[in-house]
C-alpha cells in the first residue's frame, strides 16, 4: 500500500512510501525556483507519482500535517500565506510598522488548534487535492510534533530511543519528548508554544536584519566573531531556564521581542549573536542531559528546526551519558510531509523502521542529460566513466579548479550531500574565496563544508565514535594536526560541520579515494549546487543555467564532462 504525505506550510513538499520503503521525497521549492515555497506541493506530487508510475486515481491514503488556526485561515485564504512569505523572504518594501506585523503573528500562531479546524483544514486540503485528480481517498491529519517525531524515530535504525522535538511553533507546541519501544512510539511530554527556542532564535534573526525561518544558520556563524563572554556575563542567560524535563520562558513573545531589541541596542551585533547561541546552547544542553537521567535511555534522535544548529549539536554531542545519536536530516519542516507518511503508515500497519537514503529526489538519464548540455553551442562536452570522470575531476581540484558535479538522485533535504554539489580542494584559502565571492556570493563569515571518507574521519576530526554523520547534521572540531588541510572548509572557531562518506554514494566515494591517491587525504570542500537565496539545482537544465551565470569553467554530469568556453 502506498501513502502520499504532503505539506504545504513552509518549505512544502511531497513524500510517498510503499510499505517499509520511502520511494520518493521532495520539497516544492525545487519546482518553483523559489526557496522554503510555502504553495500547495501540486509539484512534488506529481513529481512523487510520476517516478512511482502511479495515477492520482491509484493513492488511497493520503497524510498531512499541522491544523492550528493560523495554518487553517492560510488554507482559507492563501493570500495572507503569500504575503507573509513575500515579505519574510524581502520581497516586499519594508512594511511601515514592521515590528507589530511580527508580534501579530507571534499572538496568532501560539494559539494551536481550535474546535473545526480540523475539519476545515481537511476540506480544504481534500479540495485541492481532488482538483489534482485524486478521488476515492482517506485523508489523516497527523499532529505536528509527531510528524517531525516520526521522522527521526523511524528513519535512525534504533530500535529503541528517546525521540525529541524542538522547532519554532506547531499545533500549539514547541517541542515534544516521545519513546520509541517495542514497536511503538509514545509520546511523554509536550512543551507549550510560549516557551520556544525556535522562536527566540528567529526573532534574534530578525533583529540582527536576517530572514527569519532561513538565515538562523547565518547568526550560528556569526557568532564566532564575537569575543567570548562567561555565561554568568551573558544578558540573555535568564530568558530561559530549565526545570526537570521541562523548558519555560521568562518572557511571553511578545516581551521578548522588545526586550531582545533592547539588549541589541547596546550591543555590536556580532556579540548579541553570541550571547543568542551561548544561550540555546546551555539550554539544549541542560535540557537533553535531564532528559537521558529522567528515562535513562542513552540513544537520542532529534527532529525539528532548532536541530539545524549545528554547534548546540555538537555540545549535546559531547554529553558524558549519550551512547548514540540521530537527527533527521531534513529537520525542520520541510521533513513532515515525510513524517505525517512515516506516523500515518505506522498507525495502519505497525511499521517503525525505515532504511534512510538521502537520495530521494528526480534523477534524469544520459539522454535527457546530453540534450540540456547540447542546447547550448558554448559548452563542449565528452563522454567518460564514473572511473574517468573520478580521476579527471580529483586531478583538476589539485591544479587549484573548482567544479560542479551532478549525478543521480537529487538529494532530499537543505543539504548537498555529493549529486548537486560544487566541490574544491579543501586546503586552498584562494579557491574557497573565488568560491564564495564569484560563485556563492554569501556572506563573508559563513564557512564551507567538508567532505570526508569515513576511514579518514578519525585522524582529521576529534570524532567521539557515537555515531556518523552522512548528512552534515553535526559539529566537530578539526584536529590540529590537519588544521593546513582543512583550512578552507574550517570556520574561525576551528569548527567543521563534515559530511562523512560511504559505500552510499559510489560515485562521490570513488571521487573522494582519487583525491586522496593523489593528495593523501579523502577530503574535499562540498557546497550546496545553487546560487546564494535559490533552491539546489534539480534538472541538468539547472544546472547548465548556473553554469553559465556563475562562468564555471567545469562540470561533471551525469557521465559527461562539460567545459564552459566562457568560463573564467
Amino acid at each position: 500500500m502506498y501513502t502520499l504525505g504532503i505539506w504545504d506550510g513552509h518549505d512544502s513538499g511531497a513524500a510517498l512510501i510503499e510499505g517499509s520503503k520511502i520511494v520518493y521525497a521532495a520539497n516544492e521549492e525545487r519546482f518553483t525556483k523559489r526557496k522554503l515555497e510555502v504553495k500547495f506541493p501540486v509539484h512534488s506530487i506529481n513529481a512523487a507519482l510520476a517516478y512511482a508510475g502511479l495515477k492520482h486515481s491509484e493513492i488511497e491514503n493520503v497524510a498531512f500535517t499541522t491544523t492550528e488556526i493560523s495554518k487553517t485561515v492560510e488554507r482559507v485564504f492563501p493570500f495572507f500565506k503569500e504575503e507573509y512569505y513575500l515579505l519574510r523572504r524581502r520581497k516586499r518594501p519594508r512594511p511601515r510598522f514592521e515590528h507589530v506585523l511580527h508580534k501579530r503573528k507571534y499572538l496568532v500562531t501560539q494559539v494551536g488548534v481550535l474546535p473545526l479546524c480540523n475539519q476545515i483544514s481537511k476540506s480544504q486540503v481534500s479540495r485541492s487535492l481532488r482538483s489534482m485528480g485524486f478521488r476515492n481517498f482517506s485523508l489523516n491529519v497527523v499532529e505536528h510534533h509527531t510528524a517531525h517525531a516520526a521522522t527521526a524515530a523511524f528513519t535512525s535504525g534504533l530500535k529503541k530511543s528517546l525521540v525529541v522535538t524542538l522547532d519554532g511553533l506547531g499545533d500549539g507546541l514547541c517541542g515534544s519528548v516521545s519513546i520509541l519501544e517495542n514497536g511503538k512510539l509514545e509520546r511523554r511530554l509536550g512543551i507549550a508554544a510560549r516557551d520556544s527556542l525556535g522562536v527566540f532564535f528567529e526573532q534574534v534573526t530578525t533583529l540582527l536584519g536576517m530572514r527569519e525561518l532561513e538565515d538562523e544558520g547565518k547568526v550560528m556563524a556569526m557568532a564566532c566573531y564575537s569575543y567570548p563572554y562567561s555565561y554568568e556575563e551573558n544578558l540573555l542567560k535568564d530568558f530561559f531556564k530549565v526545570v526537570g524535563t521541562s523548558i519555560r520562558a521568562r518572557y511571553g513573545p511578545w516581551t521578548q521581542y522588545d526586550m531582545l531589541r533592547n539588549v541589541l541596542f547596546r550591543l555590536p551585533k556580532e556579540q548579541f549573536a553570541y550571547m543568542a547561541q551561548q544561550a540555546l546552547e546551555n539550554v539544549l544542553l541542560k535540557y537533553v542531559s535531564n532528559l537521558i537521567d529522567r528515562f535513562s535511555i542513552t540513544d537520542v534522535v532529534f527532529a525539528g528546526g532548532v536541530f539545524a544548529n549545528i554547534k548546540a549539536n555538537m555540545y549535546i554531542r559531547k554529553l558524558e551519558h549519550l551512547k548514540r545519536w540521530y537527527i533527521f536530516p531534513h529537520m525542520g519542516d520541510g521533513g513532515i510531509a515525510l513524517g505525517s507518511a512515516l506516523y500515518s503508515n505506522y498507525m495502519k500497519t505497525g511499521e517503525t523502521d525505515y532504511r534512510f537514503s538521502a537520495y530521494l529526489g528526480n534523477d534524469y538519464g544520459e539522454e535527457e542529460t546530453e540534450s540540456a548540455v547540447k542546447s547550448d553551442r558554448s559548452l563542449q562536452y565528452q563522454k567518460q566513466s564514473l572511473q574517468e570522470q573520478a580521476s579527471h575531476a580529483a586531478e583538476l581540484l589539485g591544479n587549484g579548479n573548482y567544479l560542479m558535479w551532478f549525478q543521480g538522485r537529487m538529494e532530499y533535504g537543505p543539504r548537498a550531500l555529493g549529486n548537486r554539489s560544487i566541490i574544491s580542494a579543501s586546503d586552498s584559502v584562494d579557491t574557497r574565496e573565488r568560491l564564495n565571492i564569484y560563485v556563492k556570493k554569501r556572506e563573508w563569515f559563513q564557512p564551507f563544508a567538508p567532505s570526508i571518507l569515513e576511514e579518514d574521519v578519525p585522524k582529521i576530526l576529534d570524532y567521539d565514535g557515537k555515531g556518523l554523520d552522512k548528512f552534515m547534521t553535526m559539529g566537530y572540531m578539526t584536529r590540529e594536526s590537519k588544521r593546513d588541510i582543512t583550512r578552507a572548509v574550517t570556520h574561525v572557531d576551528g569548527s567543521a560541520r563534515p559530511h562523512m562518506v560511504g559505500d552510499e554514494n559510489p560515485g562521490y566515494l570513488e571521487l573522494l579515494k582519487k583525491v586522496k591517491k593523489s593528495t593523501g587525504d579523502g577530503i574535499v570542500l562540498n557546497t550546496s549546487f545553487n546560487l546564494h537565496g535559490f533552491p539546489i539545482v534539480m534538472t541538468p537544465e539547472d544546472a547548465v543555467s548556473i553554469m553559465k551565470a556563475t562562468k564555471t569553467k567545469h562540470m561533471f554530469i551525469n557521465g559527461l564532462f562539460v567545459t564552459n568556453r566562457g568560463g573564467v
